[in-house]
């Protein structure tokens, strides 16, 4: 099993972003699971990625090549994929993992989850999608989803295609 996990390259300037990377690096490792994720060695990235590793974990990163040198590859890892493209980058992402989580992030991260969730509202995978919340970061794009289904633009069940905890722990404890 592995679980695919969208996050930022930053560090953001909440400390529980950076806590909260560590902590779900270290315990999917130390469950056994194997981590799928962007293959930075920076931000919230690289948090998740070296938490994983010292722990014992399988890390594989997927990152394009006009990205190696700006998010700073990562070359410690269990396997680094270097891709043509974001497309690539995402469909072997989406191909490596059991499910889907997305810790805080911009909008790079935001465009892949959301790839995946898409996917998963067109029957193109039946994986879990999952947010986690950090001290309510996704709050106004889960407003916004709302918003979606109460224009009529999105069905409702979408919201039911996304499960939404509110720390790392509580979604470790959802494995």
């Amino acid at each position: 099993m592995r679980v695919t996990v969208f996050c930022a390259s930053r560090d953001g300037v909440d400390p529980a972003f950076i806590a909260s990377a560590r902590t779900l690096g270290d315990g999917l490792a130390r469950r056994g699971v194997g981590i799928v994720y962007g293959g930075a060695s920076i931000g919230l990235m690289g948090a998740l990625a070296d938490a994983a590793l010292a722990a014992g974990g399988e890390v594989i990163g997927v990152i394009p090549e006009n990205l190696v040198d700006a998010e700073i590859a990562h070359m410690g890892l269990s396997e680094q994929r270097v891709v043509d493209n974001m497309h690539t980058r995402k469909a072997q992402m989406m191909e490596l993992g059991s499910q889907f989580v997305s810790l805080p992030g911009g909008i790079g991260t935001l465009e892949e989850w959301y790839e995946a969730l898409t996917w998963r509202a067109l029957d193109l995978h039946a994986k879990p999608c999952s947010l986690v919340d950090i001290n309510g970061y996704y709050q106004p794009l889960l407003a916004c989803m709302r918003s979606m289904v109460d224009a009529g633009l999105v069905g409702g069940e979408i919201l039911d295609l996304i499960d939404v905890y509110k720390t790392a722990e509580e979604f470790l404890e959802s494995i």
